[in-house]
């Protein structure tokens, strides 16, 4: 049993405790169970528990000075359910406990008495997971709803590991990240509305089986991310809103507290037993579910105090500003944490503005992400592949304006899920034009995100053209594989995750301006673009992207590029293996001495009909 020391309740209060969850909530040892439970503003509290018959007052804890209440219960068997009983000004709450490990399913809400213990078998993995994340790494994200992914009956932690595995091989994604696997009342919310900050779903599994799954993905190769959700949480009556009847989490004026979009509470970043709450969170799924990366939810909403505000509906911080100054400190805080007690842990920022600094380390003002999600990309990449052809002339710009800004911060290329929900549709349905050149801009889009500077994602789905908007009560149409046009999809994405895990050129400078270099830039009348990836270590050969945003085919269509010689075509989107019609470059072309678009040489090569090709040059070849 671990004893509260004077040192942790410092911390704990100072917004310093990285691991209050090894102090607070419930502990179990071979004679019973210690709890722990911050509640400063309650009268009396209690545990109520399957033993005592829920009976208020049997099991009181007492109360501290640091508004720490403790007590212990002899014979305390693992598994058991319990709440906290808290009575203060306004009557009695019937709590879970906010570091609770484990949760009973809907339609209860008890907490459990769970110990972690899990005979790990991934020290190889976690010696190098920072390395398989790093900025010069190729990270291919999927991104997946569990829930969803294969729904038979009811999914689960367990059951899902061996066919998850084998997809991702499939595909060659390199990590997969979770929605929120945080215990969350309303399955609805797809978990981005938990009350169990430190206890996995009960859904799917218990804690064991969410560890064997990680265990099996880290033991496949796989890398895992979970995303995190500190900016908000709900406002369930057994969840952490108006806890000892005071507004403890949440901050008491509703224009700092409660977010008009979602109907839910807003942490109180100011109050530092809160942030060592979230700071504990963010470590406790690194240390205990061995998580490789956090993607942090919301962040915007939590750097603004005008989000979503009318004026007059929020409050300026002490300069006058719009800025959350305590969100803002303590991002930071978590970050550098993180990094400094985990070096090889990652975080992931889904933030939708143009604050500056996102991915800078916090020590130079930023706010200390590894990566920020390129919400802008997505934007305008699908906004001109949902416009017919003719008029892609005249929306060039949506191409290349991510020129202006691509190394400013260090990206992932997000298509997410919250593309293809409440009336968007499904990405296949958001591309322009009849069913073969829906298909064909798909293929165009996915060779356009793979070799664009920036980390890898898509929604699961995605990579099988799924044609209907994600569901989360439905599983996903695997039969669809059965369809040529669809396997082709999923070909094509497999091919294009090994081609980009293999070529360094398409990765290692993701984060170096040297990493890309236009060829054609400003052909908006045949809507083509091509650039050069390259390897700013000069290690590995150069690559050659074209791009065609026509259905009109180009034959001898002459780029300049940067050495004479054999230049191998890598893919081409219309090879009949993914469901085109086969027009490509037959294995490759010689580029002749010919001045082409600032080079010495250059190449002629048929562009197929609202597709793509990608050419590697070859060193050995003249």
């Amino acid at each position: 049993m671990r004893h509260l020391t004077d040192h942790d309740r410092w911390l704990f209060a100072a917004g310093a405790a990285d691991e209050a969850h090894d102090f607070l909530g419930c502990h179990l040892d071979e004679d019973g169970a210690t709890f722990r439970v911050w509640a400063p503003n309650a009268r009396e509290v209690s545990v109520l528990n399957d033993a005592n018959g829920w009976t208020e007052g049997k099991d009181p804890l007492h109360g501290s000075d640091s508004g720490i209440w403790e007590g212990r219960i002899e014979g305390f068997p693992h598994g058991t359910r319990y709440k906290y009983a808290v009575r203060h000004d306004a009557g009695t709450s019937e709590k879970a406990d906010p570091f609770g490990f484990w949760s009973e399913g809907a339609p209860g809400n008890a907490s459990i008495a769970w110990d972690l213990s899990f005979d790990w078998s991934d020290d190889e993995w976690m010696a190098s997971r920072g390395d398989r994340l790093g900025h010069q790494a190729p990270v291919s994200i999927y991104e997946l709803h569990l829930g969803s992914w294969l729904r038979e009956g009811v999914a689960a932690y367990r059951d899902v590991a061996d066919g998850l595995i084998e997809h991702l091989h499939r595909t060659g994604f390199t990590h997969v990240e979770f929605l929120p696997l945080m215990e969350h009342p309303f399955y609805g919310s797809w978990g981005y509305q938990g009350t169990g900050y430190f206890a996995p779903t009960s859904r799917y599994g218990t804690p064991q089986d969410l560890m064997y799954l990680t265990d099996r993905l880290h033991a496949a190769g796989i890398g895992v991310i979970m995303d995190w959700v500190p900016s908000h949480f709900p406002t369930d009556a057994h969840g952490l809103g108006a806890f000892d009847g005071t507004h403890l989490y949440e901050h008491a004026d509703p224009r700092k507290g409660f977010h008009p979009d979602w109907g839910s509470y807003i942490f109180n970043y100011d109050r530092s037993e809160v942030r060592s709450f979230l700071r504990s969170s963010a470590h406790f799924w690194v240390q205990k579910y061995h998580v490789d990366a956090l993607r942090v939810d919301a962040v915007a909403s939590m750097l603004y105090l005008d989000y979503s505000r009318e004026d007059g509906d929020w409050i300026p911080n002490e300069y006058g500003g719009n800025e959350n100054l305590g969100a803002i400190s303590f991002l930071r805080d978590v970050n550098t944490s993180l990094r400094e007690r985990h070096p090889g842990v990652h975080t992931i920022a889904e933030e939708s503005t143009a604050w500056p600094g996102v991915t800078k380390d916090a020590s130079q003002g930023g706010l200390g992400f590894s990566y920020k999600w390129d919400m802008g990309w997505m934007h305008d990449t699908l906004g001109y592949l949902g416009r017919e052809p003719v008029h892609r002339v005249y929306h060039h710009n949506e191409l290349t304006f991510r020129s202006m800004y691509a190394h400013s911060e260090d990206y992932v290329l997000s298509i997410s899920h919250d593309e293809v929900v409440h009336g968007k549709g499904s990405l296949l349905g958001k591309m322009a034009g009849d069913r073969w050149q829906q298909l064909a801009n798909l293929r165009l889009l996915f060779t356009y995100q793979w070799t664009t500077p920036g980390k890898k994602l898509i929604f699961m789905g995605s990579e099988i053209a799924d044609p209907a908007e994600w569901n989360h009560s439905q599983g996903l149409p695997w039969h669809l594989l059965e369809d040529e046009e669809h396997a082709g999809i999923e070909r094509l994405v497999g091919d294009l995750n090994e081609m980009y895990r293999h070529r360094p050129a398409l990765h290692t400078g993701d984060s170096d301006p040297a990493g890309f270099r236009w060829v054609v830039a400003d052909d908006a009348a045949q809507s083509v673009l091509a650039y050069l990836r390259i390897d700013p270590l000069g290690q590995a050969p150069d690559i050659l992207v074209a791009l065609n945003f026509t259905p009109v085919p180009r034959l001898e269509h002459r780029l300049g590029v940067p050495h004479g010689g054999w230049w191998s075509e890598v893919i081409s989107t219309d090879a009949e293996r993914y469901g085109g019609t086969g027009v490509g470059n037959l294995g490759g072309v010689v580029a002749d001495a010919i001045p082409s678009h600032g080079f010495d040489h250059s190449v002629g090569l048929a562009l197929p009909p609202l597709g793509a090709v990608v050419l590697e040059f070859d060193r050995g070849e003249v």
